[in-house]
């Protein structure tokens, strides 16, 4: 570990040394986008991921003691982006993938590292829908457990179109409230 060669960087780009901050970055941006490009198969995500974990890293050094090496608390910063990134897209894919995009959306701050998590979160959207008015469930779980189409609900619930489409947005408004307070 070169310490003294990681001092003086930190100390140039916590004074705004662009010199110092822009060779830096060019020096260890290709390798953080490769790191990254082996976890996740996604080339736009991970161009985002690796100026994420740069701004990340920029705004963290003033908290840097020097217990490790720069490369390292890079890489580390790394890492933690792409576990972030793989636990969200997890959370889409395999929890939520019934439910409506703004209500994964709301939920992407749960990490969910188990089944226990994940059986609990499960646990937590039946507890949900047993607060919501039965006309509510129904919709919500044609809707997005069974996929139907608001034309064909309608249909089921010899209501029309627009009276159908208004009753699945109260439900999912309606379901959010309640999840926020379960």
């Amino acid at each position: 570990m070169n310490s003294i060669k990681d001092k003086e960087i930190v100390a140039g780009i916590i004074n705004h040394n662009q010199k110092i901050v822009n060779s830096f970055y060019k020096e260890n941006f290709d390798s953080i986008l490769r790191y990254i490009n082996r976890q996740i198969n996604d080339s736009q995500l991970c161009e985002e991921l690796a100026q994420d974990v740069f701004i990340d890293f920029f705004e963290s050094l003033r908290d840097f003691h020097y217990q490790s090496s720069l490369k390292t608390f890079l890489y580390s910063i790394t890492k933690h982006k792409v576990i972030d990134s793989i636990r969200k897209k997890k959370i889409k894919k395999i929890l939520f993938s019934a439910l409506p995009n703004y209500v994964v959306e709301s939920l992407k701050t749960v990490l969910i590292d188990d089944e226990v998590e994940k059986r609990e979160l499960q646990n937590k959207i039946a507890k949900v829908f047993s607060y919501l008015p039965n006309d509510y469930q129904l919709v919500l779980r044609l809707k997005y457990q069974e996929g139907e189409r608001v034309q064909s609900i309608a249909q089921k619930l010899a209501l029309k179109f627009k009276a159908t489409e208004s009753l699945i947005f109260r439900a999912r408004k309606a379901f959010i409230n309640v999840f926020k307070t379960v």
